[in-house]
């Protein structure tokens, strides 16, 4: 064993129970390799944590690394360079909110691509592990149909390729758009996007290679025609009915509610990006609420994610999403656990999510106990670890 961290209130992830004068040990691997209470092991390097608070890292499927969330429009009129400049300091900001494992859900250029290789080759540090999505998948004229940040498809032939070459660039992830959404002049919520068919296409060739799809899906019919092409996740589901819950919960898909991107705009944009981009977000925010608290009371598996990038939604928000998930009536545990179901979602739970044995030592230190109060995840100066090593 190389570290072993003492004196520590240990939540886990696995239930709401905290451990009080706990202990955990770290291999030359970054893995848990053992816990307990009382008297710790000795090993090469010892971490007397002072009685705080150590929780696992969470995870956010749905961020947009290279949007701006000071502008209406997500900085899409900036440069390659601007863009990538911007994704490195996001990607810090990220891992200094607490989120050590990301899924891009779009990036200009396929930026996110290249900075995943760069931190895998060691050239870029402190930044959460990525799951690159690379540019989405859009129709002409729909939600993002914007040569930089999209693939324009007309058709399930023009999806197969786009999709392919994607794969072969480097995406882990494929994100689709079903429905207009709020960013979008001229389209709207309720708007259907992408057919079933070309859907369904790219659905059949991200899981011939083992990867995952997410659905930008708000309203209807848009929010089902992406369940019945068989995505793996609804991204946002503003309006998802008890038919499509029925659907989801037979077809284990999953939902990424990110209620802090509609909540943020009415909070803290108006006057600042145009009212029919305020107005959208507003109009949608009760229902919202109601239509994501009734799938979860249903049993679909939420997700935690973000949207980070859009507008006054930036990349230090994923511990507000607890938070108003919690006041939505969710308990802490039942909030947090949408983390661990974002690294079930992605394919990583045996290695990622909770603080088991086996599993990369990816925590934080915090000062309160987040499972009495969930706002403990919001602490400004909070000590964030990978691997077992501090990054922040």
């Amino acid at each position: 064993m190389s570290n072993v961290f003492t004196h520590c209130s240990l939540f886990t992830g696995t239930s709401e129970k905290v451990v009080q004068d706990a202990w955990f040990a770290v291999d030359d691997d970054g893995k848990v390799a053992q816990t307990g209470t009382g008297q710790a092991p000795s090993a090469t390097e010892m971490v007397d944590l002072g009685g705080q608070y150590v929780t696992p890292g969470l995870t956010n499927v749905h961020t947009h690394i290279t949007l701006d969330p000071t502008t209406g429009d997500g900085g899409t009129s900036r440069g390659v360079v601007a863009s990538t400049v911007g994704a490195v300091e996001h990607l810090h900001d990220l891992l200094k909110s607490g989120v050590t494992y990301i899924r891009e859900c779009g990036s200009s250029w396929d930026i996110d691509i290249a900075l995943k290789a760069m931190r895998d080759q060691g050239q870029l540090t402190q930044m959460p592990e990525m799951m690159p999505s690379g540019k989405f998948f859009s129709m002409t004229g729909g939600h993002g149909d914007m040569p930089n940040a999209a693939y324009v498809v007309d058709s399930p032939d023009e999806m197969r390729k786009a999709v392919r070459t994607a794969l072969k660039k480097g995406a882990k992830a494929i994100k689709v758009i079903a429905t207009g959404g709020v960013m979008t002049p001229n389209d709207f919520m309720d708007d259907p996007q992408l057919s079933v068919a070309e859907m369904h296409v790219a659905v059949e060739e991200a899981h011939h290679k083992g990867h995952i799809v997410a659905a930008h899906a708000e309203g209807n019919p848009g929010i089902m025609n992406a369940i019945q092409a068989g995505v793996d996740s609804i991204e946002h589901g503003f309006y998802v009915t008890d038919d499509e819950i029925d659907l989801m919960l037979k077809q284990g898909t999953y939902l990424t509610p990110t209620l802090v991107a509609d909540w943020a705009i009415p909070t803290f944009a108006k006057g600042k990006i145009p009212d029919w981009e305020v107005k959208k977000a507003a109009d949608a925010l009760d229902d919202l609420y109601k239509n994501i608290m009734n799938a979860f009371r249903r049993g679909v598996p939420l997700t935690l994610g973000t949207d980070a990038g859009t507008p006054f939604n930036d990349f230090t928000m994923s511990p507000v999403e607890l938070e108003l998930m919690v006041e939505q009536g969710m308990t802490p545990f039942e909030a947090f656990s949408t983390s661990v179901n974002g690294a079930k979602l992605m394919g990583i739970a045996d290695q990622y999510g909770t603080l088991e044995q086996g599993k990369f030592a990816d925590f934080l230190v915090l000062e309160k106990d987040p499972m009495a109060d969930v706002k403990a995840f919001q602490q400004k100066d909070k000590q964030v670890y990978q691997g077992g090593k501090r990054q922040y």
